[in-house]
């Protein structure tokens, strides 16, 4: 894995990572994914709390859902679209 030419990580840094995920088991790297997303989510509820104030906990999980899925589908699985009620 090489970094591409708009990395801001220098090479020697990028092989001690790549180094480290090839010496990771399975299941640590599917650990760590699942920890990653969780932060993620973590993060976009916040500034979803932040940009819309007090969301109960429906409308919280389709605008999160509306970050992940485009809005055709936002509309036809749970009739909610993001353009109109936003993301």
């Amino acid at each position: 894995m090489r970094p591409t030419s708009a990395s801001d990580t220098p090479p020697e840094v990028t092989a001690i990572l790549v180094a480290g995920y090839r010496a990771m088991s399975p299941s640590k790297k599917l650990r760590r994914v699942m920890e990653l997303n969780h932060v993620t989510e973590a993060i976009a509820r916040a500034r979803l709390r932040r940009q819309y104030g007090t969301l109960d906990e429906r409308t919280l999980q389709l605008r999160l859902a509306a970050l992940r899925y485009p809005p055709e589908l936002m509309i036809a699985a749970f009739g909610w679209d993001p353009r109109r009620e936003g993301y």
